[in-house]
């Protein structure tokens, strides 16, 4: 087992990212995208619609989206208000439904109204940025060009000792070193998916996390004065919370 040190040296952090991967895949081993779509243009549409809004908002949304809209030349012909219309709920929709609009045209004027399948070009779509782009090429197609860093890969990839930085590209960076470029996608589905049902921001259950025995953080979050049980059953005495 990997020393629990915020810090670690680079061979630590390595094998703690190994360790971290093993438990993650055995913890959960349906991880993965919870966007619902069929193909690179519903995920690249769905992914922009995400930003400040959660999954299950946005898949709310897009059934009606996409049955009007189902493609990028039906997209690009639409009208600003039509489209607000239709994904007003998931926040930012003006914003949103200009850039939906603006790299549907964009697709269909420069690409064939198919959605590329490299990191440079899709950033070149307005409202797509490095993110989004991971998303659909590790997701519509299994390309493993980058690691996805929403808030949550980036929440736990510090407590967990795997980063020390908050811009997501210097996480990013920080995390190919340490993570196989097979599992860059299947990682951050492991660290969304943990982060939802286990690792919030606010009240962690530290107590009952699969990761605890490895992750510097868990002492910090655990009420202060009370006793903390491992996963190997070891009662431990948590430290008054910083």
């Amino acid at each position: 087992m990997t020393k629990k040190s915020r810090h670690p040296s680079p061979a630590t952090r390595h094998a703690r990212a190994s360790e971290l991967l093993g438990i993650l895949r055995a913890t959960y081993p349906d991880a993965h995208c919870e966007l619902n779509h069929e193909g690179a243009f519903q995920l690249l549409v769905a992914t922009i619609l995400s930003a400040q809004c959660t999954d299950v908002r946005v898949n709310m949304v897009t059934p009606a989206l996409f049955k009007k809209y189902p493609d990028a030349g039906t997209l690009a012909a639409a009208k600003q208000d039509d489209v607000e219309d239709l994904i007003r709920s998931t926040g930012f929709f003006r914003n949103k439904a200009k850039n939906l609009i603006a790299a549907a045209q964009a697709l269909v004027a420069h690409h064939g109204g198919e959605v590329p399948r490299d990191l440079a070009t899709l950033t070149e779509l307005p409202g797509v940025g490095r993110k989004t782009a991971n998303v659909v090429l590790g997701n519509a197609y299994g390309i493993e060009a980058g690691i996805v860093v929403d808030t949550h890969v980036a929440r736990l990839s510090q407590r967990l000792g795997l980063t020390k930085h908050a811009d997501p590209v210097k996480i990013e960076k920080d995390l190919v070193k340490v993570i196989p470029q097979d599992d860059w996608t299947l990682w951050s589905h492991l660290l969304i998916w943990h982060g939802r049902r286990r690792c919030p921001a606010r009240k962690p259950d530290c107590p009952g996390c699969e990761l605890r025995d490895l992750c510097p953080s868990a002492d910090q979050f655990a009420a202060p004065g009370r006793a903390a049980r491992s996963r190997s059953g070891v009662r431990r005495r948590s430290r008054p919370a910083a």
